[in-house]
Parts: structure tokens; sequence; C-alpha cells
């Protein structure tokens, strides 16, 4: 017979599994389209910059901006799909009902406004950082 407490946990871990498959989905989706958008991006392409690699830091570095403090904050699930929704803009069948619906996701123009910059800062950081590594960065050789 279990106790209580190994019950209660059980019993938990049923109700927070569907977040965590939401959560692991929303955040693969939004992975998935950057790695589309880099491999397409013709800097890196002319730079030869692995658009695996250029993914990986742009999506670590958009994280790091996004609201949300932690993976299952419900602010952050919302970003990760809204990103993604956001990236994809240019391939949907309605753009201006996309850019409707993107205004309402994020709470208003402004809000998407920011987003759009907190994405392509990130990419410029992105960029800086690994042309910098492949230069061997002077700075950091002294």
């Amino acid at each position: 017979m279990l106790s209580g407490a190994t019950y209660m946990k059980k019993k938990l871990l049923i109700l927070l599994f569907p977040l965590f498959v939401v959560a692991c989905a929303d955040k693969s989706q939004y992975e998935e389209v950057v790695l589309n958008e880099m491999k397409k991006e013709q800097d890196v392409k002319d730079y030869k910059i692995d658009p695996a690699y250029m993914a990986k830091c742009v999506i670590d570095t958009t994280y790091k901006r996004m609201p949300g403090f932690f993976v299952f904050d419900p602010d952050r699930l919302a970003a990760y799909r809204n990103y993604a929704k956001m990236l994809k803009m240019s391939v949907s069948k309605d753009p201006q009902k996309t850019l409707d619906e993107l205004r309402k996701d994020f709470g208003s123009p402004d809000e998407l406004a920011k987003a759009h910059s907190v994405y392509t800062e990130s990419m410029m950081d992105c960029y800086t950082a690994i042309l910098h590594e492949a230069d061997g960065d002077p700075e950091e050789k002294t």
C-alpha cells in the first residue's frame, strides 16, 4: 500500500506531465523555427557559419531575454509559441491576420515590436560572438 506522501507525489506527477509535454513541444517548435530561419539567413551562408551553431546561440540568447523565469513559467510557454509564430509570419497565408493575432498574443503592438527587437538583437550578438570566435578575438589573447 502506498503512503499518503507517495500517493500525492505520483498524483502531482501525473497532473504535471501534460504541462511538461506541452512545454517541451512549444520549446522544440521554437528551436525548429529558429534553425530553419538560420538555414535561410544569407549572412550565415556568406560567413560560412554552421546554421545549427548559429541557431543554438540565438536560441540561448533569446531564452535569457524572453519573459518568464523558468521553462514552465506560463509567460515563457506563451513566449515560445508567440516567437515561433512571429518567425513564421513570412509564410503565413494571411500575413495581416497573423500580424493582428501577434499583436493580441503579445499584448500590444509595442510588446510585439519589443519581441522582434529581442530576436534581432540576439542575432546580432551571436554574429558578433561567432565572428570574434572564428577570428580569434585579440582582446581574449591579452
